[in-house]
């Protein structure tokens, strides 16, 4: 697969859980990123997105060339509900 899903989430956030729940419903495969675990990346992706709202995620084209091609989504931005979420990741892989 040259696309990779990985979604920001944090513990006890019940938007994070659906998310996870829809992309496995959907069996989509995705990384998880915990924001505390991974607080130098996220913090990478708040200073591009201007958002530092979860869940959140990222799809990488290319991932296996050199540069591989991110596009970031976070809520209120670029989707209103998980549903809406579910159904970018879900274009971006067909």
């Amino acid at each position: 697969m040259d696309k990779v899903v990985v979604v920001y989430t944090m513990k006890g956030c019940p938007y994070c859980d659906m998310i996870k729940t829809q992309l496995k419903e959907n069996e989509i495969e995705f990384h998880e990123r915990d924001i505390d675990e991974y607080q130098e990346e996220f913090d990478l992706f708040v200073e591009v997105t201007n958002s530092d709202y979860v869940p959140a995620f990222m799809i990488l084209e290319d991932v296996d060339s050199e540069k591989p091609t991110p596009h970031l989504f976070t809520p209120d931005s670029h989707f209103e509900t998980i549903e809406e979420g579910v159904e970018i990741i879900k274009k971006f892989l067909l």
